[in-house]
């Protein structure tokens, strides 16, 4: 007799054992089995899982299941993105080594994801921080640099003076450092870079293909590469001016706008242009200025959305198109150095930026270009610039013409004039993208390999010394980077000349170990190489890529460059690393405030719900709490639900379930415990049919019987349709939708069931049931693999369902001798028709045309022509 409740903790422990036992997720590089690629990415090992991560696996983990179900032979590994500062910080407060704190953390967190029942790959499993895997980064490096891919320059970037370190653009918050609270100071330091850039129009040009990506991904990421197309112009700088000496006389400016040139009212100059650095060498005021830009830090974003300020040089140039026309030149702290020249034409009729500066210093405002159906004479620019498309005003020998044209006609005009010996200005294309700049001074990273000698100059390290290991006896009591001051670990000899040198103290950009890691996972034991290329090029890319869209942009685009990279040094044999790409929801979940306006967690509260809505109480004291917006789930908020606690009350198939069926996986999904009570009880609704579907079909299954019943038949195509349909929509990763389908299935079963009294059950409909009960196991097994597995035992099943093939559908039996067609007028929808599939073209118009709600737009009016297109549309004009 079975129970008649699942008993979730027994299940998921017996289940669990048996899959490791078997080794049942364990993939085989010799399998003859067409290869599938399913990859998460990997984690951070912070402490604990969150639900964020929950459903991030719990959605790989229903394509892995269903594409090894489906023949596939499925690589499904995972790792651990273990490098950080964080864990130097954690070091710092709690006086431990990082590593300490790392593989303890790994050790923790995997075991919360092992009891998630996943179907991994463990055998696969590696760190970043271990120096089997860094030696191989190593490696990449050095060759790498021998392709030529590596660099060596200055550039600014964002000092912390109290901390003796560099830090991201993300921890400079207003102007100081996110830990110590020191003025952030802007240093130009000697970096290592990758030579992305290099690769700027081709992996602009590679995103078309990417069309099993989403739009939004493929647009973020044509928007950092940011292709222009526009004009290097010069400007004559006016000779009655005080111009600084050892400068040239000119300035160049890049433009997208050449067009504009006739409403330009000033010239504005980045704070570390060499004509800014020269000018502030005899007015310390200027020097002041450009210091107070300095601090807003290096990112763009930033810079974009501090307020607008300027310093009037003096200096003047010289229109190109008129020698009597001067424009100021002002330093600006909203114009970058390190795109198009630093310096632009500001001109603030038809760019908000230069508008809201001109406003500050009473500039003025010329417009050049006319919106559509505007009289010229009345169009002025007040608040807000006009960026959109017209007629050239304003703008002597282009008025009159569109934009486009006016842009032709200034590029042929500059280019045929000159000034000095060379044209006043040459077309050019420009991209934002600008090499990656991969030097950090942390101690919790890859060292880079290389070596410093007085005599030498910069040298590899040998391929035979890899990996350079991180010392383990370092100390965290001093601000800086402890590989500065290690007492011997930098100091080495050189490997040319044998002389005294010292080793890179900087360590890589934590984005380099995640660029390349799904490359690894095809051949992790290799000891001698990154990868093995024939096992590489077999299993990438990887087909099915899942991760939030925060890394939408930088992690996605370097890993793009390190497969070009990869290829080029040997590798690879490709350039793309994913084929696919989904960008799943966040997790949220309501906030809560009591009255000092303290963050209340979720486990310290009780809800309520009367006449008068919903109330939260504190358990501790009865006293009310306010009920804040539903927010991303977060620490610092105090919303979050620890999966562990929710595993423990509810089981993983539960928390899995819950996750992939409450709204489309690309949406946030919002946590509550009515949703997840719902859920668990769906797994006692589905174990409980199973149940009933045993004892009607009985010990021994009947043989396939020469007809069906309509009965019989009834339940055969509702589950053979079910399948179809869950097929469909795990392709198109619409997991909520497979659920619905479940959910549609296991109501008709428990009707058809419930239905049945007689003991002597005909052998058909006991057939129909076998089947039924067997795709419905099949249907919810990827999602719910436990539950899965423990009702396929009971349905007389000895193999595993994990390890049984998807069962067939028969798509005969769902064909409907039926179609239902959309009746149009005028391409505005008015009715639906349902008519016999095989019905011709004259009999679906027909029947269209004697529908009333068609009947009642035509007015008694002859349509004009009814367009057919066979078992989708018909169309009626009028």
């Amino acid at each position: 007799m079975r129970p008649e409740r699942y008993n979730f903790r027994e299940a998921e422990q017996k289940w669990q054992k048996v899959w490791s036992e078997r080794a049942t997720f364990e993939t085989r590089d010799d399998d003859p089995r067409a290869k599938y690629y399913v990859l998460e990415m990997f984690p951070y090992p912070s402490g604990r899982i969150h639900m964020g991560h929950v459903r991030n696996y719990a959605m790989g983990d229903v394509v892995a299941r269903y594409k090894r179900a489906r023949g596939f032979n499925v690589l499904h590994p995972m790792g651990w993105d273990a490098f950080g500062l964080p864990a130097e910080n954690a070091a710092r407060q709690q006086r431990s080594h990082p590593a300490k704190w790392t593989y303890s953390n790994i050790d923790t967190m995997r075991a919360q994801l092992k009891s998630m029942g996943l179907s991994l790959d463990w055998s696969r499993e590696f760190a970043t921080c271990d120096p089997g895997y860094y030696r191989h980064q190593q490696k990449l490096f050095l060759d790498f640099l021998a392709a030529g891919l590596v660099a060596r320059k200055k550039s600014k970037v964002n000092w912390d003076p109290e901390d003796q370190t560099v830090l991201a653009n993300e921890q400079v918050v207003e102007g100081r450092g996110w830990r110590s609270g020191a003025l952030v100071e802007q240093r130009e330091l000697t970096q290592w870079f990758f030579k992305i850039s290099e690769y700027s129009q081709d992996l602009l040009d590679a995103l078309n293909s990417l069309d099993r990506w989403p739009e939004k991904v493929r647009l973020m990421q044509r928007n950092w590469i940011g292709k222009s197309e526009g004009m290097l112009v010069r400007f004559a700088i006016d000779a009655n001016t005080p111009t600084p000496k050892d400068l040239p006389p000119e300035v160049e400016v890049y433009t997208t706008r050449p067009d504009t040139l006739f409403g330009a009212r000033f010239m504005a100059i980045a704070p570390d242009h060499p004509l800014a650095d020269a000018a502030a060498k005899r007015d310390s005021a200027l020097q002041t200025f450009i210091e107070e830009c300095r601090r807003i830090g290096t990112s763009a974003a930033a810079i974009e959305t501090a307020e607008k300020k300027g310093y009037d040089t003096g200096l003047l140039v010289v229109h190109p198109f008129d020698a009597d026309w001067r424009l100021p030149v002002y330093v600006a702290n909203f114009v970058l150095m390190d795109y198009g020249t630093g310096a632009i034409f500001g001109c603030p009729a038809h760019d908000q930026r230069d508008l809201d500066f001109v406003n500050v210093y009473g500039l003025g405002a010329t417009p050049v270009v006319c919106p559509p159906g505007v009289d010229p004479a009345s169009f002025v620019i007040d608040k807000v610039a006009f960026d959109g498309d017209g007629v050239m005003i304003n703008s002597r020998f282009l008025n009159g013409l569109t934009v486009e044209a006016a842009k032709q006609e200034v590029a042929r005009r500059l280019e045929s004039q000159s000034l000095g010996n060379t044209p006043q200005g040459k077309r050019q294309v420009n991209f934002k993208l600008r090499d990656w700049g991969i030097s950090r001074q942390r101690y919790w990273g890859c060292p880079i390999p290389v070596i410093h000698c007085d005599s030498c100059g910069i040298v590899p390290v040998p391929g035979a010394d890899l990996p350079v290991r991180l010392p383990d006896d370092v100390t965290f009591d001093a601000p800086g980077n402890p590989l500065d001051r290690h007492p011997t670990w930098k100091h080495v000899t050189c490997p040319r000349c044998g002389a005294a040198a010292q080793r890179e103290t900087d360590t890589m950009d934590t984005f380099v170990d995640s660029s390349w890691y799904f490359a690894r996972f095809t051949d992790p034991k290799n000891k001698l190489e990154p990868t093995t290329p024939e096992l590489a090029d077999h299993w990438l890319p990887v087909d099915q890529y899942i991760g939030g869209v925060e890394h939408a942009i930088l992690h996605l685009l370097y890993s793009r460059f390190f497969t070009r990279a990869m290829h080029r040094t040997g590798h690879l044999n490709m350039d793309e690393p994913f084929a696919g790409m989904f960008t799943q929801g966040m997790v949220v979940h309501e906030t809560y405030r009591d009255a000092e306006g303290q963050w209340v967690a979720p486990t310290e509260l009780r809800l309520e719900t009367n006449a008068n809505g919903r109330r939260a109480l504190r358990i501790d004291s009865g006293a009310e709490v306010e009920i804040g917006p539903i927010e991303k789930m977060s620490k610092s908020k105090r919303n979050t639900v620890d999966p562990d606690d929710i595993i423990a009350t509810f089981g993983a198939d539960t928390a899995r379930w819950f996750m992939l069926s409450d709204s489309p996986p690309e949406r946030d999904v919002i946590w509550t415990e009515a949703g997840v009570q719902g859920a668990f009880k769906q797994t006692q609704r589905l174990w409980r049919l199973t149940t009933e579907i045993e004892r009607v079909v009985g010990a021994a299954r009947p043989a396939r019987p020469a007809s069906f019943s309509e009965r019989a038949a009834r339940i055969r195509q509702s589950a053979h349709a079910a399948l179809v349909k869950v097929e469909e929509d795990v392709e198109r990763l619409r997991f909520n939708v497979c659920i619905a389908t479940v959910y549609e299935l296991a109501n008709l079963l428990a009707g058809e069931v419930g239905a049945i009294e007689q003991s002597e059950v005909p052998d058909d409909l006991r057939f129909a049931f076998a089947e039924a009960g067997d795709i419905l196991c099949h249907l919810f097994a990827p999602m719910m693999p436990h539950l899965a597995e423990e009702c396929w035992a009971a349905l007389g099943h000895t193999s595993l369902i994990a390890e049984s093939p998807w069962p067939a559908a028969d798509r005969g039996l769902i064909v409907s001798t039926h179609v239902t067609y959309v009746v149009q007028v005028n391409g505005r929808k008015r009715a639906e028709l349902t008519i016999e599939r095989d019905a011709d073209a004259k009999a679906v118009e027909t029947a269209a045309l004697a529908l009333d709600p068609v009947r009642r737009a035509l007015d008694n009016r002859p349509p004009k022509r009814v367009v057919v297109v066979p078992q989708r549309i018909v169309n009626v004009v009028i």
